[in-house]
């Protein structure tokens, strides 16, 4: 007998990905091609196959991190516009190996730059949505000292969005109760609730986002997005990763 999925499938969720997971671990490439293509293969799979309405968020880490200038003297606020600018490019990637899959798509960004990416407009953003378009949110907040965590779950509030799914990269599957890469005993939870990660310091999420989505009710599923067919797995609602709510 199949087993029966823990949920059902959301009708819009947004992808909260990092700028590490375009790498790749074998190439010295800041993007990677290959890897862009299969998770944009993923995300149309996932269009044709569930209908899920898809907005993304993706960091930009792979290119420049804003608490790295911060850390070797540069100005936190100029730091951190650099690396909204690297999310982007990520965003422009993205679109693009989207789209030679025939999946249209639009990239709204924080920080106005209409050569190339059209600014973010909750109601556009909807109807972008509604005709069956990707979303790529671009350029975080358009504030510094935030994370892309932060962005990912208010657009998801913004836009109505039932989920938010962070796909890890590196390979943790979820929430444990330490880090699994350096203790062999930590244990990964099926289910947990907003108050034990913060209480436990699990570190899911930035702590500004974990409250956001504790104080609107925005549940978030921690999985590999790395594993071939883990998105579509996870939006039927399978038993993988960690659902936190």
């Amino acid at each position: 007998m199949a087993e029966e999925p823990r949920r059902s499938t959301p009708k819009r969720i947004v992808l909260k990905m990092s700028g590490e997971a375009l790498a790749s671990a074998a190439s010295d490439e800041t993007i990677d091609f290959q890897t862009v293509h299969r998770l944009a293969a993923e995300i149309v799979e996932v269009r044709q196959q569930l209908g899920v309405e898809i907005a993304i968020v993706v960091g930009g880490g792979n290119i420049w991190r804003g608490m790295t200038g911060a850390t070797d003297g540069m100005d936190r606020a100029t730091s951190d516009t650099m690396g909204m600018l690297g999310t982007v490019i990520n965003s422009l990637a993205l679109q693009d190996a989207l789209e030679q899959l025939d999946q249209p798509t639009r990239v709204l960004s924080a920080i106005p730059m209409p050569a190339v990416a059209e600014p973010y407009i909750r109601r556009r953003a909807i109807r972008h949505l509604e005709k069956g378009r990707v979303v790529v949110f671009a350029a975080g907040m358009g504030a510094p000292f935030f994370t892309t965590d932060t962005p990912a779950v208010l657009r998801a509030a913004e836009i109505e969005a039932e989920m938010v799914l962070k796909g890890t990269h590196g390979g943790v599957d979820g929430v444990y109760s330490a880090d699994p890469r350096s203790n062999p005993d930590a244990t990964r939870f099926e289910e947990i609730s907003f108050m034990e990660v913060i209480s436990q310091d699990l570190r899911v999420m930035d702590l500004t986002a974990i409250t956001f989505c504790q104080d609107n009710g925005m549940p978030i599923l921690v999985f590999d997005i790395m594993t071939p067919g883990n998105l579509l797995r996870a939006l039927r609602g399978e038993k993988i990763g960690t659902l936190v709510s």
